[in-house]
């Protein structure tokens, strides 16, 4: 069958997305940080559903699948908020954060982390971190060591999955998406010295109650991810690139990522000292 704009791409079933997740050095037993935009590769027989299971099945009995499960929606100091409120006059701004339901692990979802992890999170058998802003969803054999003892006062950094994920020497897939969505890479900016640092806020549940809470973190910058990528694969041969579907792929360390970030940030981002 031909479309307007060409013939139709060829619908991936789950045996082909396990041939080609096992083609780009995903195996047994590995621990696997998954960020994904399953729009990016075509069509799909069983979407996000398929692609899990074919990730479990690449990974088998022994691995572990782990998704950023994050919940902006709930705070006031993220991009999600600043975007939702554009426009808005003062009452429906009150209105707004009068109604903005507390962080639940085991209901809340993250609609801005896309279908694949929404799919992880929602499983029976799937374990969330308690973060209310930056928490991660596991299945698997360590799923438990990598979701457990995430700090309501520590997004991404030593005492967070992320951490735990490079104690444990997990891999990072980017699956149709770039740099830029490189989580891992926030772990780095805990790393450099002197990292700046900035209130934040969220609702929450504490004692049966909905409230506001107030904490300060490292200031998380995604902004030059883009850049400190394109380094971070020119210096090293330890990225495979390839292709599932239609979607641009690519897997690498967990750990040779973030140290090459704090190297990279430490030489290209002003210190706190030097100012913007």
């Amino acid at each position: 069958m031909r479309t307007l704009d060409g013939p139709e791409p060829p619908v991936i079933d789950e045996t082909t997305l396990t041939r080609e997740f096992r083609a780009l050095g995903i195996s047994p037993g590995e621990i696997l940080l998954t960020h994904s935009s399953l729009r990016s590769m075509g069509p799909v027989r069983g979407e996000s559903r398929a692609i899990v299971r074919a990730l479990r099945a690449t990974l088998g009995p022994d691995g572990t699948l782990v998704v950023p499960a994050f919940t902006p929606e709930n705070s006031d100091t993220s991009r999600a908020y600043r975007q939702r409120i554009e426009g808005c006059t003062e009452l429906q701004i009150e209105e707004l954060r009068r109604t903005m339901p507390p962080y639940d692990p085991r209901y809340t979802p993250a609609p801005s982390m896309g279908r694949l992890a929404e799919e992880v999170r929602t499983l029976p058998e799937a374990l969330r971190s308690d973060h209310p802003q930056t928490s991660f969803a596991a299945v698997g054999r360590l799923a438990r060591v990598i979701v457990s003892g995430h700090s309501p006062d520590c997004h991404l950094g030593e005492r967070s999955p992320l951490a735990r994920l490079y104690d444990e020497g997990a891999k990072v897939l980017l699956l149709g998406v770039g740099y830029a969505s490189c989580t891992a890479f926030h772990l780095a900016e805990y790393r450099v010295p002197d990292p700046p640092v900035q209130e934040y806020h969220c609702v929450v549940r504490a004692s049966g109650r909905r409230t506001w809470w107030t904490y300060k973190d490292v200031a998380l910058d995604d902004s030059d991810f883009t850049l400190l990528g394109s380094a971070f694969e020119r210096s090293t041969t330890s990225v495979t690139a390839g292709s599932v579907g239609r979607a641009a792929a690519r897997v690498f360390p967990l750990v040779d990522a973030v140290d090459h970030a704090v190297a990279w940030m430490t030489a290209h981002r002003p210190s706190p000292r030097q100012g913007p």
